[in-house]
């Protein structure tokens, strides 16, 4: 965002905290007055109110919300703007269309579960021509500077070592990717959406429990999240509801069920699983028993 945005409009997505997060980045550190089409945890902007004159800035899965993009049919091949992803907790566990993305990053530690603090940025020939032919108004971080005497500085994709990574994170990753490639993209994100079919039966045969997000073509495959429609927890303050997910979250994590099982902090209260594929079907089940039993213990019934 910081080499590429200024020439064009921008219109940001924000349906989540880390959309949210970019919305406030553009607007109050890079002050471009955006177009910022917001909606609350669980739903998603109308995607036809987007003007594709500009650059456009959107999640593919939220991570804090369970809610994920329904396609990429939306973004028109033909679009003047560049379209900027952050697709952290979608690449290696969903399609991702890349003729519709400009600019594409995501962490080593989601899908494939490297080490944390690493990205990956892909770019386009439309965002290559815009960073050589660009230069922002703002002073850039030197961590941001991706040219190199006015052209691209191609060692940062070739793989220099430029800022001296963790070889041993290097390593781990590689790793990582020799166990996908046997599996396979397909084989991926199979596991994944096997994984969430599995809380998907049991969220359909319990009364107390939904999904975060409101329909089913917009529910993320990874990042599962869960609210409580329990009358009883819905009559509670927003604190004592907290501090109830906060006791069945940490009661997992004591027995070893299951780590960080609580929804996010600026999310409603509530529960998240981690689908991706390097969990399997028998560890979700695990969780599954282990979330219910914590539950009802506690009068969620």
């Amino acid at each position: 965002m910081w080499a590429l945005l200024g020439p064009k409009p921008v219109t940001v997505l924000a349906w989540e905290s880390f959309g949210k997060g970019w919305a406030t980045d553009v607007e109050k550190q890079l002050k471009l007055r955006p177009t910022i089409l917001e909606s609350d945890y669980g739903k998603i902007p109308d995607l036809k109110e987007i003007d594709w004159s500009d650059d456009v800035i959107f999640v593919a899965n939220g991570t804090t919300s369970g809610v994920r993009i329904p396609d990429w049919k939306w973004i028109p091949d033909d679009r003047e703007g560049l379209t900027l992803c952050d697709a952290t907790s979608a690449v290696f566990a969903m399609d991702i269309d890349w003729s519709k993305v400009d600019v594409l990053t995501y962490s080593w530690q989601k899908c494939l579960g490297g080490e944390a603090a690493h990205g990956i940025l892909v770019l386009s020939p439309r965002a290559v021509e815009r960073l050589e032919s660009y230069d922002p108004p703002w002073p850039m971080p030197k961590i941001f500077r991706l040219k190199k005497g006015g052209k691209i500085n191609s060692g940062i994709f070739r793989g220099d070592t430029i800022n001296t990574p963790s070889m041993l994170c290097v390593e781990d990753y590689l790793d990582a990717l020799a166990w996908a490639g046997e599996i396979g993209l397909p084989g991926l994100i199979k596991k994944s959406m096997a994984n969430l079919k599995v809380v998907e039966k049991w969220v359909a045969r319990t009364d107390w429990v939904d999904f975060l997000a409101e329909s089913k073509e917009i529910r993320s495959s990874t990042s599962v999240c869960l609210k409580i429609t329990d009358r009883k927890f819905q009559s509670m303050s927003r604190e004592d509801q907290s501090g109830l997910i906060r006791d069945v979250a940490g009661s997992l994590s004591k027995e070893g069920i299951a780590h960080d099982t609580g929804s996010y902090k600026d999310a409603p209260p509530g529960f998240r699983i981690w689908c991706g594929p390097t969990v399997d079907v028998s560890d979700v089940k695990t969780v599954i028993d282990g979330l219910e039993s914590a539950c009802l213990h506690r009068l969620i019934t």
